[in-house]
Order: structure tokens, then sequence, then C-alpha cells
């Protein structure tokens, strides 16, 4: 089965995890795409969603799927996003697709949190994935520093040749060289460097479940 299946499969895996009647969280990246083509198959149930980028708002518009500001919602039953890393516990790596700050608002305002992924995103310790770090631009060198100061090395991630603007108006750095064996201290931590918007260790806002596409199907892990 090619990742392109896998990713169908667990996109549609997760409509079971969507409550009829309520707005559902969804967010960003290639896997997430192949959720928001099924999730239109019962546009017609829920009464919208709460998107967590600007790609996807776009997708979900056009398939009919209305989206509502994050602000004008108390709280939604789940959100559904991928993962660049998962480990046993269901915490996350995540912000490859450079959505991570609003990805981890939408997941903090989820009663749950539901990782679609394929296996090779399961891992024993995060870290093997660049991290990615939203930052405010004038912070990047300090923030640099830091990372080294941990034994990391932090790349502005580049466009066209140019830094990454993310929809916040921020950059991103990539970092590399760490291996993250408390998921929550770190989180902690790097969050409160001045100048980082949002690191994209998901350990506060992490899964309750993930559907893990495998060669033998949708693999169900509870956290």
């Amino acid at each position: 089965m090619t990742q392109d299946e896998l990713k169908a499969l667990v996109g549609q895996a997760a409509l079971d995890y969507v409550v009829p009647g309520e707005i559902v969280g969804v967010g960003t990246g290639s896997t997430v795409n192949k959720f928001i083509e099924a999730l239109a198959t019962m546009k017609d149930r829920i009464p919208g969603a709460v998107s967590s980028s600007v790609a996807s708002t776009a997708r979900l518009q056009a398939l009919g799927i209305p989206v509502l500001d994050s602000n004008a919602v108390d709280q939604l039953s789940v959100y559904i996003d991928g993962a660049d890393e998962i480990d046993s516990n269901g915490y996350m790596v995540k912000g490859g697709g450079a959505a991570l700050t609003r990805e981890k608002i939408v997941a903090a305002q989820s009663r749950r949190f539901v990782c679609i992924a394929d296996e090779s995103k399961l891992v024993n310790v995060l870290g093997a994935f660049a991290l990615p770090v939203e930052v405010i631009p004038m912070a990047t060198r300090r923030v640099q520093r830091q990372f080294a100061a941990m034994g990391g090395l932090a790349t502005v991630r580049l466009k066209d040749g140019q830094p990454l603007v993310t929809d916040n108006g921020q950059h991103i750095l990539d970092v590399t060289g760490l291996k993250i064996s408390d998921p929550l201290a770190f989180e902690s931590e790097v969050n409160q460097w001045p100048g980082v918007l949002t690191v994209g260790v998901f350990a506060h806002q992490k899964a309750a479940i993930c559907l893990l596409g495998t060669a033998q199907g949708v693999k169900t892990l509870q956290f």
C-alpha cells in the first residue's frame, strides 16, 4: 500500500470521531487533506469547521464546508490533525507545514485530539524530524544560540531563497540534533524563551488517539 493510500485510509477512519451536529477542528497537511475530502461526504451533518491554516480553510470552503472563526466557538469536541512524529505517550512533533501555532491554538480549544498518521511517524524518542519553531524574526539569532547551547542546530526555513513567512507573519526555525526525552519539560522551557511564538512539540496538547495507517489497515492507539 502506498503512503498516499495509507493517508486516505486514516483520513476516512477519522470520520468515526466527528460528532454529528458539532463543529470539528481541522488541521493542516497532506494527511489532513485526505480527511477533508472524506469530511465533505458528511458536510450536511456538521455546522462547519475551525481551521488551523489558510490552506486548509481554502480546501474546506472549496468543498462546501463552512469555516468558522475560532473566537466564535467556545469549545470543539474533536480536533483532527497529522503529526511529523508521535511517540508511545501521544506526544508529537508538528509544524512541517508551518502551521504549528494555529494548530496548537485549535488543539487547546478541543476536548480531544485525534492524530492521523502513517506508521513511519511512530517513534521511540522525538527529535529525528527537524523540530519546527515559529519565531519573531528579530529574535532569530538569539534563539539559534539557545538551541546551540542544547546541542541543536537551528536553521531558518526558506522558500524561494527567502525566509518562509507563516500565516502569522513570522519565520520558522528547523532544529536538528536534539533528542527530546522529556517533551513536557522541553515544551515548557522553550515556550518561555523571548521571541518564540510556538515550539512544535505538542506535549501539553498531546493526542488522545492516534489512527495509524499500516499495511495491515488502521491501527488505533489510545493514550
